[in-house]
């Protein structure tokens, strides 16, 4: 291997210019062939997008050597790599990110309906050559990312609670790493779906918006348990928003009463979805996009694996750090006045109501029905994390369905609606339930 090595030439496979594959049969006859996509892997390995039974592949396959040559966009330096074919993957971490970033480069050149990935070919690199020096000088990185991530992980550790914790990974998105729309969210392994709990940037923040796993960028990530990075907007990974527009005004648009939109641009041309993982086990994903094509790099990915691998330590350990188990004191329930409030609760799915107004669903929904219920009957204003957890009227699948981020979803949440009732956090494990209007209780 010469002192050129694939990390440091990772600006030549995100697609601006197409590589040129080399292949010979094995009577030598070569050919070669433009190629979609390139794909990173690590210092000594690529992916190929394999697309066609053509005669490049019929090439590989009778023959395992091959050539590539690829090219800087930024200076113009180009060079040759010497390839080894070793495999094909038709499923799994690579496939996924390679479909989902061949799917916004079809996309980008009119072309959804021709590629269509069938497989990752990855091959062995066995020498790199420089065959044009740069042309044009390299320009300085916009920030030093190490110098970044440094900030960014100070601040994360001096966070107390979750709710600081997610306020405080927004602002370094925003402030430390320049990017202008994220969003954070949370896993819900009982609802295969993940939850949002913040975002910056958006009109309409979103907490409380679901998707699927497996749905859009953000659901593939959180299945496959891989970054997924698209440099130009696609069809193919867009979410529910095209689809909730379909559906408004059909005979399915009473199923859209319970759905808080998801905050999303409504033109997306770079993604970047990364998943936070903890002790083996999905946490929530990390999700940045932005209306500018090729705005996220291996570098800007590289930054937040990084980041995401700090805030799931910094969960884990919000998690698990013994909270006092005194009860918390009570007092006495305060007058309140004005036009009662109809509260209304649907068990299957635990919906919350206010009047006519959907509020929340799932374990949020079931928290605060619980809370209210206490209050109407017995005055009752404060509360435990620990009486929760132990309540059977919430019916937390685990201790680890991360009840702390319900509340503090449920909290934002009722925030955002400017409604009569109010969480308060208290102390480490405790909170107040603050209303303002006589409430009256209804099981739909």
């Amino acid at each position: 291997m010469s002192a050129v090595t694939l990390d440091t030439i990772r600006e030549c496979f995100e697609g601006v210019i197409p590589a040129v594959l080399g292949t010979a049969d094995l009577e030598g006859m070569p050919n070669a062939s433009y190629l979609s996509q390139v794909q990173y892997m690590d210092r000594e390995h690529v992916a190929l997008s394999y697309q066609f039974f053509n005669k490049t592949r019929a090439n590989i396959l009778a023959n395992p050597h091959a050539r590539l040559t690829v090219v800087n966009p930024y200076t113009g330096a180009q060079y040759s790599l010497a390839l080894r074919y070793l495999r094909t993957e038709t499923s799994g971490k690579l496939f996924e990110s390679m479909k989902a970033k061949l799917a916004g480069l079809a996309s980008h050149t009119g072309m959804s309906g021709v590629f269509r990935l069938l497989g990752s070919d990855v091959f062995r690199v066995t020498d790199i050559v420089c065959v044009d020096r740069d042309i044009t000088p390299a320009a300085p990185p916009p920030r030093n990312m190490l110098a970044a991530l440094r900030l960014c992980s100070e601040r994360l550790l001096a966070c107390r609670d979750l709710a600081q914790l997610f306020d405080e990974t927004m602002a370094c998105l925003d402030g430390t790493l320049g990017i202008s729309h994220a969003m954070l969210l949370l896993h819900d392994p009982a609802a295969a779906c993940l939850y949002t709990v913040a975002s910056h940037g958006y009109a309409q923040s979103g907490v409380g918006s679901e998707i699927a796993l497996g749905q859009g960028v953000i659901g593939v990530a959180a299945r496959e348990g891989t970054p997924i990075r698209i440099s130009h907007m696609t069809a193919e990974y867009s979410y529910s928003r095209a689809i909730r527009q379909q559906t408004e005004g059909s005979a399915l648009a009473p199923a859209l009463q319970t759905e808080i939109p998801y905050p999303g641009l409504a033109e997306s041309r770079s993604q970047l979805a990364v998943p936070i993982q903890g002790c083996e086990r999905l946490l929530g994903v990390l999700y940045v996009e932005s209306p500018q094509d090729l705005r996220f790099t291996y570098d800007d990915e590289d930054a937040l694996v990084t980041l995401c691998g700090q805030l799931a330590m910094v969960m884990h350990i919000l998690q698990n750090v013994p909270v006092p188990e005194a009860e918390p004191e009570q007092q006495a329930a305060p007058t309140v006045q004005g036009a009662p409030l109809l509260v209304r609760h649907f068990a299957d799915n635990d919906c919350v109501f206010f009047g006519n107004d959907y509020l929340i669903k799932g374990v949020a929904g079931a928290v605060l029905w619980a809370l209210l219920q206490d209050f109407v009957a017995h005055g009752k204003t404060a509360f435990s994390n620990r009486e929760l957890r132990l309540d059977q009227r919430v019916r937390l699948p685990d201790v680890s369905d991360n009840l702390e981020a319900r509340l503090v979803l449920l909290a934002r949440r009722l925030c955002e609606r400017a409604a009569p009732v109010r969480i308060e956090k208290t102390g480490r494990g405790h909170f107040r339930l603050c209303v303002e209007r006589p409430l009256q209780l209804a099981e739909g």
